[in-house]
């Protein structure tokens, strides 16, 4: 820790806010919020720091050079404000919607004497009223679609004031019953604000209401014999609840509320949203994040519900999610300072919330998997991802067949090797290998990378001298490690020593995401954007998912063996026998020999060497 570090730490205020961590280059790599921003920085250099999100981003901790905070009235204000900053600096180590743009909204001007109703994805401060986010443009363009067919206003710029003739003729729209004129002052203010008042409540999702004062509406205009006033209002209704039908999910009579389903799967989140109002289903979207892989599900969760209720522009009395997470009662409040009144989030526990909770998960789940299979599938973008990769490297040509290569450890013990094989940009699992590192003691990444290459490559070597097995490890187009310029360097010393001269090597550094090249003191930085950036991230994702895979099973094993298995002479039959006459080890070492050796398949001899062993 630094000395200027130290003393920001030392002066953080016992107050709500908002707090970004900085490395040496000024880039912010974390923003989060706190109640009391004194304690819960500095808990993260505490040795035992509680917290999920504490112990997933410790490896950045290092790193930070620099904290800077803002303080807040309130632990609502300081949630709104994490958001904007997570959607602004886009840093590593937050869970964050994938979006490189805003989200749409539709946006009603109030502000004008006579409103329209158009799509934006910005949210200004200027009178309007603003429903959404959606999660796609299509999703505008059929609410702002149905919208146009059941109710006519304006669409033009046209700058009109109540009282004011702004045109002599009316457009197309005005004929054909799209727009109710006020250009040519076919229509008053009053009476005009009173259809942008149905358009609210259709949005909202409260087409009940909207039914009914259009019914009593249409009676008073029945009862005035205003017959063609009447049949207008009739047919509107009509197709209002038509559209009320077509909403299958009609099952929680006068509810207003929320409910979210998950899926994870790699470094991706998929969240579907289902809104609910009037008891009816009247949206369904989903939206995709981006979350690191050892993130729990709460922190997704609760990062997710913070994030789209900072920007949604409906807070609902309910919000019902698929699991419990921590900081409710702060995430209620949050929310009910947005709404105005109560919020309760809550997991649905049985009941036909239960059920739509089943539907939304099932929802998450195919779109997260369609969402992952369609980079895949795209042929042409595949291609393209390893020209471009070919370039940044100065390959030869495109990287048909690429290996990957991790280390996984933990504090030096079971070290692990993974080889994952990517061909024409899809994974090859049955080519996947591993390795249980032999010569190599503690953690060192590099001397382990060097051992993993080597047993490698030596067995492509002997398939060239007629090895059957070793055949089938074919060559690579690319090798990549996971790491700098110091693994880098490690991976070409073993390749050049085994004669592999010209086989092209590079390394992924996770904090950057740069690729380094052998001999080459500047890194190379793919676009954030870039399709050959997508590819060395999933292979070096995959090679690190294959290693620690392994290396969790082998510590699995290691951690279930018992002194047993330390015993001389006893296999799984007797170590059967022994445990069912003594149930432990401590009694077996205080039981005598006699007592062992009259254990069936034990004997004198034996049961005097287990004696001496457990005895040492």
């Amino acid at each position: 820790m630094t000395p200027d570090l130290e003393a920001t730490l030392k002066r953080l205020p016992d107050r709500p806010g908002v707090y970004l961590m900085k490395d040496t280059r000024g880039d912010v790599v974390y923003v989060g919020k706190a109640q009391s921003l004194r304690n819960r920085v500095r808990s993260y250099w505490q040795k035992q720091a509680p917290g999920g999100e504490i112990h997933r981003i410790r490896s950045v901790i290092d790193r930070v050079a620099d904290v800077e905070y803002t303080m807040t009235d309130s632990v609502s204000e300081a949630l709104l404000l994490e958001a904007n900053l997570i959607k602004r600096f886009k840093p590593r180590f937050n869970v964050r919607l994938k979006d490189d743009k805003s989200y749409p909204y539709i946006k009603v001007t109030l502000g004008d004497d006579f409103p329209r109703v158009e799509r934006t994805r910005k949210l200004v401060n200027d009178g309007s009223r603003y429903f959404g986010p959606y999660a796609s443009a299509s999703s505008v363009d059929e609410s702002m679609n149905l919208v146009r067919r059941l109710f006519p206003f304006r669409t033009c710029t046209i700058d009109i004031h109540d009282g004011q003739r702004a045109l002599q003729r009316p457009c197309l729209l005005y004929h054909i019953k799209r727009c109710q004129g006020p250009c040519i002052e076919a229509i008053n203010k009053a009476d005009y604000r009173a259809d942008i008042e149905q358009v609210e409540l259709f949005l909202e999702g409260r087409q009940e209401t909207l039914v009914k004062a259009l019914q009593r509406e249409m009676d008073g205009s029945a009862e005035r014999t205003d017959y063609e006033r009447a049949a207008t209002l009739r047919d509107k209704i009509r197709a209002i609840e038509r559209t009320m039908e077509s909403q299958k999910m009609a099952a929680f009579a006068r509810t207003e509320l929320d409910l979210v389903g998950m899926a994870r799967q790699d470094n991706q989140a998929a969240m579907t949203l289902f809104v609910i109002r009037d008891g009816k289903l009247i949206g369904r979207d989903v939206y995709l994040l981006e979350a690191a892989r050892d993130a729990t599900d709460d922190e997704v969760l609760t990062s997710f519900l913070e994030q789209y209720y900072a920007r949604a522009t409906s807070i609902p009395r309910e919000v019902y999610a698929p699991l419990g997470i921590g900081g409710t009662s702060e995430l209620e409040a949050f929310l009910a300072e947005r709404r105005g009144g109560p919020v309760h989030v809550r997991v649905p526990r049985r009941g036909e919330k239960r059920e739509l909770m089943g539907l939304a998960t099932r929802n998450a789940t195919e779109t997260l998997a369609r969402e992952q299979a369609r980079w895949l599938a795209d042929q042409g973008k595949t291609l393209a991802a390893l020209e471009e990769l070919a370039e940044a490297l100065q390959l030869p040509g495109p990287p048909l067949r690429i290996e990957c290569y991790d280390i996984s450890n933990f504090q030096g013990r079971e070290s692990v090797g993974s080889m994952v094989v990517f061909e024409d940009g899809k994974p090859r699992s049955g080519e996947y290998r591993r390795f249980r590192i032999r010569t190599v003691e503690g953690s060192n990444d590099v001397a382990s990378h060097q051992e993993v290459l080597r047993r490698r490559f030596r067995t492509a070597k002997a398939g060239e001298e007629g090895n059957e097995e070793a055949r089938r490890w074919a060559m690579p187009d690319l090798v990549i490690v996971d790491g700098g310029k110091g693994q880098v360097s490690a991976a070409k010393a073993v390749l050049d020593e085994l004669g592999l001269h010209d086989l092209p090597v590079a390394g992924l550094a996770k904090e950057r995401e740069e690729l380094f090249l052998p001999g080459r003191r500047d890194p190379i930085v793919l676009p954030p954007t870039s399709s050959a950036l997508y590819l060395v991230q999933r292979l070096r994702d995959e090679a690190h998912r294959f290693a620690i895979t392994y290396h969790r099973n082998l510590r699995d094993r290691r951690t279930v063996r018992s002194a047993f298995d330390d015993l001389p002479g006893v296999g799984p039959k007797r170590k059967r026998e022994l445990l069912k006459v003594f149930g432990s080890i401590k009694r077996v070492r205080e039981a005598p020999v006699e007592q062992i050796a009259a254990v069936p398949g034990i004997g004198r001899a034996l049961a005097e060497r287990i004696k001496a062993t457990l005895e040492a």
